[in-house]
């Protein structure tokens, strides 16, 4: 089945990319304008199914285009996961012209850290002191505004 992946933002189907991260763990019902607000502010690569015209994945990157990459939301719809899609929207990010300086590229995932160690990915040492700070839900999940 070919499947075309591309950072054009003009092809971003916000409906089809909202459904499809507000159904990850790290984002469930995340509202569509905190979707569309990210999708603004990142570098997005999206996988099309060339047959339908449907989005089925996602990966967006969060960078100041010169040093720093947050990879985040990497997700392929249920119904067309195995066959490299994600893989392929990586490598499409990896090779973006923006983000050819990046010297430090990071992300945070409990169920794929095999497939991001193909890409060179390592977890951190404990002595690294990586530091977070929550935001309140009810600022970006539906249901809670």
């Amino acid at each position: 089945m070919p499947i075309t992946i591309t950072t054009d933002p003009t092809r971003h189907d916000l409906d089809a990319i909202h459904r499809i991260v507000a159904g990850t763990y790290w984002s469930p019902n995340i509202r569509r304008e905190v979707v569309a607000e990210a999708l603004r502010n990142s570098i997005t690569a999206v996988a099309i199914d060339d047959a339908t015209g449907t989005t089925i994945g996602i990966a967006r990157v969060v960078t100041d285009r010169a040093t720093f990459a947050w990879l985040c939301d990497v997700v392929v719809d249920e119904r067309f996961r195995g066959q490299g899609i994600s893989r392929r929207l990586i490598e499409e990010l990896e090779r973006h012209p923006s983000l050819q300086t990046v010297r430090r590229w990071a992300l945070a995932t409990r169920d794929a850290e095999g497939l991001y160690e193909k890409f060179g990915y390592r977890r951190l040492p404990p002595e690294r002191k990586w530091m977070e700070k929550p935001c309140p839900k009810e600022r970006w999940q539906a249901g809670n505004a």
